[in-house]
């Protein structure tokens, strides 16, 4: 390379030695460089992908989904477990148990029920 040397211009070759310079420092460097992320950016990476695990769960039990796979691997809470026990035993004949019980539980461990069969009962005596 004449970097200048051929017109004679001191500018360019002191210009291009310079450079020539800088670039070999460069170089010398590059094999301690080593890629790095900043632990602000990991914790970014972690908190969004946990933002969009729960928008999954999220949009699955919206859609109904959510239920659907529960009650396929047999997780179903514990109340409506014990109201479709009741309510089997309800319809065995050889179990004492009755329509009224049935109502009585499920009237209390639901208050939305129980509220909207106080609204039927004073509907239905109202004439």
């Amino acid at each position: 390379m004449d970097h200048g040397q051929a017109t004679g211009d001191t500018v360019v070759v002191a210009g291009a030695t310079r450079i020539d310079g800088l670039a070999a420092g460069i170089h010398a460097e590059l094999p301690g460089v080593e890629d790095r992320t900043p632990p602000w950016m990991a914790l970014a990476g972690w908190i969004a992908v946990a933002v969009v695990a729960i928008a999954v769960v999220i949009i699955l039990f919206q859609t109904g989904f959510g239920t659907a796979i529960r009650i396929a691997i047999g997780w179903i809470p514990r109340k409506p477990r014990q109201e479709a026990e009741l309510a089997a035993n309800m319809l065995d004949p050889n179990k004492p148990e009755n329509a009224r019980e049935f109502i009585a539980a499920r009237r209390a461990s639901d208050p939305f029920f129980n509220a909207a069969f106080k609204n039927a009962r004073a509907v239905k005596e109202t004439p």
